[in-house]
Parts: C-alpha cells; sequence; structure tokens
C-alpha cells in the first residue's frame, strides 16, 4: 500500500511538472488568455464579449505578472505561454463592500514587493502589496492614495527612488512626480511632461485615417524604462478605438525630463489580423531580452472591444528603442528558446483560400475566417458538437501550427466579468485529399478557455486541408474570426516587387502615397520605413492592394522605405531602399 502511495505521489509531481514547464516553443498574438467579458452594461443589447487593454507585464522572482484592465483579477506565467488566472477584486480596506477593479493599472516593484494601484481621480484608491502574488496574497499598503491619476506607472530607479507617471486626455498632457517610498507622499508638485504633437508627428492624428475629423488626440498610457542610463518615456495614442493605436516614446536624462520624442512610434501595427499596439509597457525576460505588450484594437462590438500583444524590443546603438511587429500576428518564438522574439520563418498557409462549412448563420460568410481580419467573422447556425469548417491550402504544404480565433456571436447576456468553469473543446484533423481525415489534436476533454487557441505541432504534417470540428463552445455559436495555418508551401518564394513609388505631400509632410507594380504570386507586401536607412523599424503589412497611403511620419525629417512581396511559400528579396525628402 505504501509503494502504491509512493508511486502515485510521484506520479503526481511528475504531472504537475509537465504541465507547469511547457514544451512549446512559439506564440502568435493576439495571445491566447481567457479575456473577461465586458463590464460595460450600455452595450448588453448587442450581447456580451470579451475586453480588456492597457497591459502591464512585470518579471519578479522569475515569473511574469500580467495585470490590464477590468478582468477582476491577473495572471502569472513561469514561460509567457502558460497563463494562470488569480482571481482578485482589490476591496477598499475601509469599506470591504466596494472593489476597485483595475483600470489601465499601475505594478511596480520596490525591492521584493510588488505594489499594485488602479487608475482613479479620487484619493480614495488603495495601494496593494504582495510578497507572493503567485499564491495571490495581498493587503493594503496605503488604504487610500492622496494623490491618484488616471492610466498610472509606477518606476523604481536603479538608485532606489520611486516615481508616478499618469494622465489621460486630449487637453491635458502627461505628468510625473516623485513619491515617498515608505509612506507614498507626492515629494515636491507634479511636472507637466509631455503633450502630443500631431502637428509633426503623423501616427498621433485622431482617426482611423489619421484624419483628425471631429477631434483632438488623446494622449494616455505612461510607462518608463531606463536602459543605458538613458529614461525612455512611453506614450499611447492618439485613440485606442484605432488601428493606428501606437505607443510612442520619448528620451530623457533624468525621470522627469526634459524628454526628446522619436520620430517614429516605438509600437506600430495598423496592418494585418491583428492591429494595433498602444498602450503598453515595456519589461525583461530572464536573459535580459526587451519585451513590449500592448493592445491589439478590434472594436466589433463597441470601440473599446480590444485584446493583448506582445512584441520583441530593442536599443540600437545610437539609443533609439524600437519594436518589431513585422509578422507581428505570426508565430515568434517564446524567451526560453535559442531565439527569443524572432520570426519563426511559418508563413500563413491558407489567406483567402477555399472554405467549406457545416452550416453558415446569415451573413456570417465562411470566408470571414480566412481574410486575415479580426473585425470579421464566420458563424455556423448553431454551436452543437459537430459543427465543422475546412480550409483548403490549396496544394499539399508543411504544417507547423494553427491558431483558432473563436468570436462572440450570441453569447449569453449574463455573462459579465470574469465567468468560471467556462472552456472550448474541438478536434483538428488533417487531409491529403478531403476524403480521408486523421485527427492532429483532440481537445475534446478540454477544460480551459481558449479564446485565440494556438496549437504549435511537436512535429510538422503534411497536409492539403485542414478541418476544425466543434465539441463544446462557452457559450453562443460557433464562430470563427480566424483559422489560420502556419508552415510552408511546396512553391516558390514570390518574385519581388519592380517598381516601387513614394509621392510625399509637400503642403503635409507627414503623409506621402506608396505605389508598387503588383506582384501576381503574392498575397501581401510588408512596407518597411524609417529615418535612416538602417533604422527601418516601422513595418505595414497590406493585403489586396497595389497602393498605400501612409501617414505616420515626422514632417521634420527625411524618409526611407523598402517593400518585400509575401506567399505562402516565403518572402521575396526587398526593393532597394529609397529616400524621400
Amino acid at each position: 500500500m505504501r509503494y502504491i502511495l509512493i508511486t502515485a505521489l510521484i506520479f503526481l509531481v511528475k504531472m504537475s511538472f509537465s504541465q507547469s514547464k511547457s514544451n512549446v516553443k512559439t506564440y502568435c498574438n493576439p495571445i491566447n488568455i481567457d479575456y473577461g467579458y465586458t463590464p460595460i452594461p450600455t452595450f448588453s443589447e448587442w450581447g456580451r464579449h470579451r475586453t480588456t487593454a492597457d497591459p502591464v507585464i512585470v518579471n519578479y522572482k522569475n515569473d511574469y505578472y500580467l495585470f490590464s484592465t477590468n478582468q477582476w483579477g491577473y495572471w502569472w506565467s513561469p514561460n509567457m505561454h502558460d497563463w494562470t488566472f488569480n482571481a482578485k477584486k482589490f476591496l477598499r480596506p475601509w469599506n470591504g463592500d466596494v472593489y476597485d477593479e483595475l483600470c489601465a493599472p499601475a505594478v511596480g516593484v520596490l525591492g521584493d514587493t510588488m505594489l499594485v494601484f488602479g487608475s482613479t481621480y479620487t484619493d480614495k484608491f488603495s495601494i496593494w502589496m504582495s510578497t507572493d502574488p503567485k499564491a495571490n496574497e495581498w493587503k493594503p499598503l496605503v488604504d487610500s492614495f492622496e494623490i491618484g491619476g488616471w492610466d498610472p506607472d509606477f518606476f523604481t530607479d536603479t538608485d532606489g527612488r520611486f516615481y508616478m507617471y499618469n494622465g489621460s486626455s486630449n487637453k491635458f498632457p502627461l505628468y510625473g512626480i516623485e513619491l515617498d517610498r515608505k509612506t507614498m507622499k507626492p515629494k515636491g508638485t507634479r511636472k507637466e511632461l509631455l503633450y502630443l504633437e500631431d502637428w509633426r508627428y503623423g501616427w498621433q492624428r485622431f482617426g482611423e485615417y489619421n484624419d483628425n475629423t471631429f477631434l483632438d488626440p488623446f494622449l494616455e498610457g505612461a510607462h518608463m524604462t531606463k536602459h543605458n542610463n538613458k529614461y525612455y518615456f512611453q506614450f499611447a495614442g492618439p485613440g485606442t478605438e484605432f488601428s493606428g493605436y501606437a505607443d510612442g516614446v520619448a528620451i530623457g536624462e533624468t525621470p522627469l525630463g526634459p524628454f526628446e520624442k522619436q520620430s517614429d512610434p516605438l509600437s506600430y501595427k495598423p496592418g494585418g489580423f491583428a492591429r494595433g499596439a498602444g498602450h503598453g509597457s515595456t519589461f525583461k525576460d530572464k536573459r535580459g531580452q526587451y519585451w513590449h505588450v500592448s493592445t491589439i484594437v478590434l472594436g466589433v462590438k463597441n470601440n473599446f472591444e480590444r485584446r493583448l500583444g506582445i512584441w520583441p524590443t530593442y536599443f540600437d546603438k545610437d539609443d533609439v528603442m524600437y519594436t518589431n511587429t513585422a509578422f507581428g500576428d505570426y508565430p515568434h518564438y517564446l524567451p526560453d528558446t535559442e531565439h527569443p522574439g524572432q520570426f519563426t520563418g511559418w508563413m500563413l498557409l491558407n489567406y483567402k483560400k477555399p472554405v467549406t462549412v457545416s452550416s453558415t448563420l446569415g451573413s456570417f460568410s465562411p470566408n470571414n475566417a480566412v481574410d486575415e481580419s479580426m473585425k470579421t467573422y464566420w458563424s455556423a447556425t448553431s454551436a452543437a458538437p459537430g459543427e465543422w469548417i475546412t480550409t483548403d491550402l490549396g496544394s499539399i504544404s508543411t504544417v507547423h501550427a494553427i491558431q483558432i480565433n473563436y468570436a462572440d456571436q450570441d453569447v449569453d447576456n449574463s455573462f459579465l466579468g470574469k465567468i468560471n468553469n467556462i472552456f472550448h473543446q474541438y478536434k483538428l484533423y488533417t487531409s491529403i485529399d478531403g476524403k480521408k481525415w486523421n485527427i492532429l489534436v483532440n481537445k475534446s476533454e478540454n477544460k480551459t478557455d481558449v479564446p485565440h487557441e494556438y496549437v504549435e505541432l511537436k512535429q510538422a504534417v503534411q497536409a492539403r486541408f485542414i478541418k476544425l470540428e466543434n465539441i463544446h463552445m462557452p457559450s453562443g455559436k460557433f464562430a470563427i474570426s480566424g483559422l489560420r495555418v502556419f508552415g510552408y508551401g511546396r512553391g516558390n518564394r514570390p518574385h519581388p516587387v519592380k517598381q516601387f513609388t513614394i509621392m510625399r505631400t509637400e503642403k503635409d509632410k507627414r503623409s506621402a502615397w506608396i505605389k508598387w507594380n503588383p506582384v501576381s504570386d503574392a498575397y501581401a507586401y510588408n512596407i518597411y520605413t524609417g529615418i535612416a536607412p538602417d533604422k527601418l523599424y516601422n513595418c505595414v503589412i497590406v493585403h489586396d492592394a497595389n497602393d498605400y497611403y501612409y501617414k505616420a511620419m515626422d514632417s521634420q525629417k527625411a524618409y526611407y522605405f523598402t517593400i518585400e512581396a509575401i506567399n505562402e511559400n516565403g518572402i521575396s528579396t526587398r526593393f532597394p531602399i529609397v529616400k524621400v525628402d
């Protein structure tokens, strides 16, 4: 009997270890976490939907902790892939029946202590502290933080001094102030640190197309990073509703400035499946590699329907800080790998390829599942087991990974905040001929909530057809905004672009019209741009077009551009770099 008990214990320990340490080497944006359901009742007539934004990740005791807007808790992960949610309503200690939702929270580390504080315009919000957030153990450090602040950020300098930054407005600037690290009381008065300058920086103009048609741009999302004794003050604009939502950065010699803005956004992703890269934070992984987590815009059910993305981040020899969002919603390597942050090279195999389905609800067309837009989706007429969708890759290809992006259709109106015990169950099949099917992944027993499921295959498979069969949905109908298959086709990579023209507007040098000859064997193009030939840090992916109106430039600088063509077999060589004054 003792032998049986010991054997069982060893088995459980092994199981626990194997479940806590994933063998997965890659990830794909939007990240696959159990996003909560909106607490905004105004939009209940359109059904509940998932959302979060304004993320902060901190590396604390070699684990990653993720806090974001209105989630009634936070996540932690040992590897940035397997996220565990800790439910926590941050109750006011002096009024225990009232809790403060963490809207756009600040998260800081002082010594061995993690601090958390949510956005507020009053002094009625507590600062919470923990030395064991993995165990969800918290207590108030300050019952009522007297100065408050919306979109706050905490920063501990290398000399131990402690600062808070905040601001969210289309009228007022971002502010900074030093705090007493023992009492959390302000030291001196807050300083005005930064305004948007949309007259100069094109990406800061309000609107989906940066046209400033009806509102001034919003400035928000302060975050501070120190690197090589320089202070990188990050800020978001022009509005969380837009594909061009981005984070900028300004550099200073002290934590309270003055700061000089970089010409281009720090994180910018206006094209592709997952769009937007604004209001985020920067952190280091266990090896010292920088990453930037930020808000991805969805905006279908309402303007504030959002997701999260993580991008590798770098500093060049000239102290320019930048993220790499090229192929930013394709598979990339996780931190604990040989190539952290790098693109795997796995191409999208099924863009606008033929789709067949078990049923279709109204105008929610099957092709919406393969059009590289998270804003559109296919829906079956039910969530019954056996509803299915099949994507034809067009030819036999090498499949390395599949991303299943579920959409919200007819979700239970009672869903609010975090819903326990909801889950997705499905099966994935492959076929060479569309007749004989082999099970690739069987998650018919899954008990986890995976709204942006990402499956990295242990071994690549040869397939032409991929079939997704529904077993169980958390709520609503079986609906898919993106069934995305990644790997390598067997054909040739696309021919390079042969003609590439940039016409910059003399009247308004923030904008340029870009035109190129279409490539017959390409389904998309990457346009790279920047203020020097070796600083082409911003990238826009363009599908089904051979022109683009680029509106993100610094009007005071010359710019450089190049372009590459993309298909399921690879990437073309780039066009020679073009300079425009």
